[in-house]
């Protein structure tokens, strides 16, 4: 019974909120259970993110059957276009599952999209070449 009650108070709201992260891009997903429009900030998906970009967020939506029936306002910053891309998908994947959990969760956990990808960019260490790993080179004699 809790569980229903749940779904019905997510609809019961103007949108679901969720933020999404990867390396340094957040993403902060508002989403509407009405039809309508993507919008990447206040940009159309299209015009944001050319290209190859946009199609694990279009993959994300086909899967849950949910292409023309939510629409969608995203801020990104921080990070490139990849990573504000990917940082969208896991943002929209957490608003799905805070909409309508027992529906959407085991879909999601299987397809990875609720897991945030925890690899960062490694510091650059004092005392070697400008990089993280790199080593001094050594004088041949």
């Amino acid at each position: 019974m809790a569980t229903n009650s749940k779904s019905k108070l997510a609809k019961a709201q103007k949108y679901i909120h969720a933020v999404g992260r990867r390396k340094t891009a957040v993403a902060r997903v508002r989403l509407y259970l009405k039809p309508g429009e993507v919008r990447v900030n206040d940009k159309l998906i299209e015009e944001y993110f050319p290209g190859q970009l946009k199609l694990a967020f279009k993959e994300l939506l086909r899967t849950t059957n949910l292409a023309d029936k939510v629409s969608a306002t995203i801020k990104v910053a921080g990070g490139g276009k990849q990573s504000q891309s990917q940082a969208m998908v896991h943002g929209l994947a957490r608003a799905l599952n805070k909409a309508d959990q027992e529906t959407y969760h085991s879909l999601l956990k299987k397809r990875g999209w609720l897991t945030r990808d925890p690899r960062m960019r490694e510091r650059r260490k004092v005392g070697r070449g400008g990089k993280a790993r790199r080593r001094k080179q050594s004088p041949k004699r």
